[in-house]
């Protein structure tokens, strides 16, 4: 197998371990979450928008057919519950495992208007707070607000407006908290992850990334996934994705996976768009391929859409 990786963060590609149904295809996936029992749910702009696999990537089951407008984010909640983000409904819904709603946070069809601030106009991702059960929700392509709700959906406030300044924002992509609380906000078009209080006080932020799509923290850690540039004067350039990023929770980079250009080889990722770890450490990629280059290309054509890396060191 390739590897990527360095020091000891050194990961092999699994490029077989997804394994769907004869017939099925996911045209790009949005997002993926891994729960406590390592099963694996990817959100995908497809027929079959939730797909659940094992950690071996045995197909189990799936739900949400004729649910979603445009899937974007899914969150594992400390209940055991997913938080999936429709940016096409402009609506959170947290959902049983297996597919049945519990709650909806706002209303589908009807966005807010375009910058008021108020929720939602495309919302992008759910972060749950540790300690009280509230969800902070990223908004997103059509807002540059966090709001934070109650466990039972009742919004308590907001932050952020449009710009490039400490606590603003320019397209809030993800959102994920660490277990003292702290929340994490991706800020894909400054090319920056901000840190702020629960109460949305701004603590500092990291720059040493390009249009960061995806955040996943865990065991101190946090995984980013980074989408390449879009301009072909800089589509070369190292250091500009895709990729996915590791970094310590005061920023440093440790590690980075992937090569200078986006593509489908083993050491290439196409469009990194969410992240998720397991409870041995492997990663999961989720990519929008097709949004971001298979439908530029001549003629138009899907591309590899999720990848999986095993952590060997």
């Amino acid at each position: 197998m390739v590897q990527l990786g360095s020091d000891d963060l050194i990961y092999e590609v699994d490029v077989d371990w997804l394994k769907l149904p004869d017939g099925w295809n996911l045209h790009e996936v949005a997002d993926v979450v891994v729960d406590t029992q390592d099963r694996v749910y990817l959100f995908s702009r497809s027929e079959h928008p939730v797909t659940v696999f094992d950690r071996e990537g045995r197909f189990l089951y799936s739900w949400g057919e004729g649910m979603f407008s445009r899937p974007h984010g899914i969150t594992l909640g400390p209940d055991g519950a997913l938080y999936c983000v429709d940016d096409g409904d402009h609506t959170v819904r947290k959902c049983t495992p297996d597919g049945h709603i519990i709650m909806t946070i706002g209303v589908s069809g009807e966005p807010a208007p375009y910058q008021s601030g108020r929720p939602f106009n495309r919302p992008t991702k759910v972060a749950p707070d540790p300690h009280t059960g509230a969800i902070y929700v990223a908004d997103g392509y059509g807002n540059a607000r966090v709001h934070k709700f109650s466990a039972d959906g009742e919004h308590l406030f907001s932050w952020g407006e449009y710009g490039t300044g400490p606590g603003q924002f320019n397209l809030v992509h993800a959102i994920c908290t660490d277990a003292d609380g702290l929340v994490y906000v991706a800020d894909r078009e400054s090319h920056r992850v901000q840190v702020f209080e629960p109460d949305g006080t701004y603590v500092t932020q990291w720059n040493n990334m390009h249009r960061p799509c995806g955040l996943h923290i865990t065991g101190g850690l946090c995984y980013i996934g980074q989408l390449g540039p879009t301009l072909n004067v800089n589509a070369g350039y190292p250091n500009l994705g895709a990729r996915v990023s590791i970094h310590d929770l005061s920023g440093r980079q440790l590690a980075w996976l992937g090569d200078v250009r986006p593509g489908e080889e083993p050491n290439q990722f196409v469009a990194p768009h969410g992240v998720a770890v397991d409870s041995r450490g492997d990663i999961y990629v989720a990519e929008v391929s097709w949004s971001f280059y298979g439908r530029f290309l001549d003629p138009p054509r899907e591309m590899r859409y999720f990848r999986k890396l095993v952590k060997v060191s």
